[in-house]
């Protein structure tokens, strides 16, 4: 894509709730689904809807929070598991 060139160019009606439907073309090039994440900007008298970054950080601590597992791990017994999994 350019910057600052026109790609794809649509209407959409606001609704009475002040929802607009996401075209079906842009939606598909920005790989948005239902659930997906979006970040609005004011930029300079403009709406922008961008699809935000991914955050891997965010990902693996929503999964770090959801594992229950409080067993605390003795360093030196997790090295030697380490070392019989991996014999030089």
């Amino acid at each position: 894509m350019t910057l600052g060139e026109t790609l794809i160019e649509e209407e959409m009606k606001v609704g009475p709730k002040g929802q607009v439907v996401i075209p079906r073309t842009m939606r598909k090039a920005l790989k948005i689904s239902p659930g997906s994440k979006v970040l609005f900007k004011l930029e300079d008298g403009k709406l922008v809807l961008e699809k935000p970054s991914f955050d891997a950080v965010a990902v693996f601590r929503k999964i770090a929070t959801q594992i229950n597992y409080n067993k605390k791990i003795d360093p030196h017994q997790y090295e030697e598991e380490l070392k019989a999994r991996n014999p030089k």
